[in-house]
């Protein structure tokens, strides 16, 4: 007999297209490029990282459910970048800043 393999409820989301929305936004918002790059705090390979963007959980959604769509819980990061946030070298505290400042920019006109 065979058996599906489930997934968790945090891969599940991660293949929504609530997530897929969410996150094509916050790209949007953060116009493609690595919010930490740009200005200029950690070492990269590049000055600005405009490929590989990814977005990042600030708080992993493993951690806070609730906060999961949440913008200033968000950013885009370069794939240097995301991994020293997984491996907690560039602290929460500076990405919920910049995550915030993001949000609280008076230009900002989201889609989702």
């Amino acid at each position: 007999r065979r058996q599906k393999k489930k997934g968790t409820k945090e891969d599940k989301f991660r293949s929504s297209s609530e997530w897929k929305w969410k996150r094509e936004d916050i790209r949007l918002r953060d116009r493609q490029i690595c919010q930490v790059c740009v200005r200029g705090l950690y070492t990269a390979e590049k000055e600005i990282q405009t490929e590989g963007i990814e977005v990042h959980h600030i708080v992993p959604i493993e951690e806070d459910w609730d906060r999961r769509m949440d913008g200033e819980n968000l950013i885009t990061l370069c794939r240097y970048h995301h991994e020293m946030a997984e491996k907690e070298q560039i602290k929460r505290v500076i990405l919920k800043k910049i995550a915030k400042e993001q949000e609280e920019r008076e230009n900002y006109t989201g889609i989702g």
